[in-house]
């Protein structure tokens, strides 16, 4: 049976335990998403209480972390999404996608709707990745693809 959760204080005390025995056991995000058969930007979301797991996976990653079947079934619940208070980001590398929607997110809005239409672009049937690659001038650049279904505004 699909349960969903009203509050989200037990997902995130389950994401604090998860992260220290990821911690602990020295394991990367990849080796979590590898044991749960799924993308490492949804695993790592899932972990941190912001997605269901599939039962299977959320066994799996259960296991991997240590954690008890109480805590794999949990990772199958429907959380309460959003894992940004209220307030401006404080931690500044979220402080700065925070900044950089400030700065261009009526310009994805104005190029979304252009090219689109009246509509929205879903968080739900989306796809996130996140790539390190050389910079030619020097240093590393993030490459972060944001890919989401379009989905048009229908009048009723």
């Amino acid at each position: 049976m699909v349960h969903a959760q009203f509050d989200p204080t037990a997902r995130q005390a389950l994401a604090v335990k998860a992260v220290e025995s990821k911690v602990r056991k020295d394991l990367s995000w990849q080796q979590i998403a590898d044991a749960a058969g799924l993308s490492v930007a949804f695993v790592t979301a899932a972990v941190l209480g912001q997605h269901p797991l599939p039962e299977n996976s959320a066994k799996a990653v259960a296991e991997l972390l240590g954690l008890d079947d109480d805590a794999a079934m949990q990772l199958q619940t429907i959380p309460t999404r959003g894992s940004i208070p209220g307030t401006v980001p404080t931690d500044p590398t979220i402080y700065r996608f925070y900044e950089m929607l400030q700065v261009y997110g009526t310009t994805l809005k104005a190029l979304v709707h252009e090219q689109f239409g009246d509509g929205i672009i879903s968080a739900i049937n989306f796809k996130l990745d996140v790539k390190k690659v050389a910079d030619p001038e020097g240093g590393e650049r993030a490459v972060i693809t944001l890919d989401g279904k379009y989905l048009p505004t229908k009048p009723f």
